[in-house]
């Protein structure tokens, strides 16, 4: 069995003003670069600061793109529906050469209801936009005559056909990623059937994964991101009273928006919002109970929604990388030494001189 890949992802929620957002989450990735982690992952979310703190996700890799050397940069995810798809294929085009083709495209057709309005959408439309913009990818990226007399996606981009990623709930959503050969990204906690509760994450999740692999054309390998909620500490105690805050903040939220939180403690929490937290010895005997997440080939790990400080996030990147990672079937390929980059601005100012 080849090794998994680590990932990291954030939603940018670090709770301070947009730019110090923007400060930390990149130097989160970058952290997470220097301790081995493959592959970083950011969510586009609009309007709500709450939800997500990032609408332009390409602008932002891009930054990230030049202060990193070999991470892979992945959207997790752009929502398809309210975006123009010719832009976003030329945003992606050019965001993959300049990071020496570093570019992963998670693409997602939900959103919060509410944030459809002012794109001229409304929620229950998204699934035909998407399915209408995916199309639209595809013909730029593959190369296709657009509309007009030689009208040609510039630059090209073939190799972006083949780094999509479908995000989904649903076992419908896993055989359509997998018919068309795409990645499966498997979310960190989904709604449970209002009827069965009780369902635990890898029971939702099992039969999307099944889903997909029997779509999955001959001769395509998976690519299944198992998402997940890990937080480490070297005190399995800190990581608790450090949750208290933000699990607690979260059931409000869920509850403000009609849905049910069963409980109020935080273990309550814990259950509902399928978080694992603790020291690396406990988050790794939770992460092994997962049995969605033992057949992916991609992980990856984010805080929310406990959102800790910064050196906390910081702390257990580190630990998930050096105990938490390579418990679960992770062997670390990048180099151990990584030079960082130059800045891009001093690095061009050097060229004109």
């Amino acid at each position: 069995m080849s090794s998994k890949r680590l990932g990291f992802f954030t939603r940018l929620l670090d709770d301070t003003r947009p730019q110090e957002r923007y400060r930390l989450a990149s130097e989160q990735i970058a952290f997470a670069e220097q301790q081995g982690f493959d592959s970083a992952w950011v969510a586009q979310h609009h309007f709500h600061r709450d939800e997500g703190g990032l609408p332009a996700p390409l602008v932002f890799l891009a930054y990230v793109a030049a202060h990193t050397r070999h991470i892979r940069l992945g959207t997790g995810v752009i929502t398809l529906p309210m975006e123009s798809a010719l832009r976003v294929a030329e945003d992606a085009a050019v965001l993959d050469l300049l990071s020496g083709g570093r570019l992963e495209i998670g693409l997602g057709s939900g959103g919060t209801p509410s944030s459809f309005l002012p794109f001229g959408l409304t929620s229950n439309r998204r699934g035909e936009a998407f399915a209408q913009n995916l199309q639209i990818l595809l013909d730029c990226w593959q190369g296709n005559a657009l509309a007009g007399d030689g009208n040609q996606l510039y630059p090209p981009a073939p190799q972006l056909a083949k780094r999509i990623w479908q995000a989904t709930f649903s076992v419908e959503g896993g055989a359509r990623a997998g018919a068309a050969g795409d990645g499966l990204m498997l979310s960190r906690t989904q709604p449970r059937p209002a009827d069965r509760p009780d369902l635990s994450l890898a029971e939702l999740q099992n039969p999307i994964i099944d889903a997909y692999l029997e779509a999955l054309p001959a001769g395509v390998e998976p690519r299944i991101l198992g998402s997940r909620t890990a937080f480490v500490t070297e005190d399995g105690q800190q990581a608790r009273d450090l949750a208290q805050k933000g699990l607690r903040r979260q059931a409000e939220n869920h509850r403000a928006s009609g849905h049910q939180v069963r409980g109020d403690t935080l273990d309550d929490y814990i259950a509902a919002f399928d978080v694992h937290l603790g020291d690396a010895r406990q988050v790794i005997a939770s992460l092994q109970q997962d049995s969605a997440l033992a057949r992916v080939t991609d992980l990856a790990f984010q805080v929310h929604s406990i959102d800790p400080p910064h050196p906390y996030i910081l702390r257990s990147i580190e630990l998930i990388a050096k105990k938490v990672a390579p418990a679960l079937g992770w062997t670390r390929t990048t180099p151990s030494k990584i030079t960082v980059p130059q800045p891009l601005h001093d690095a061009l100012a050097k060229e004109t001189l």
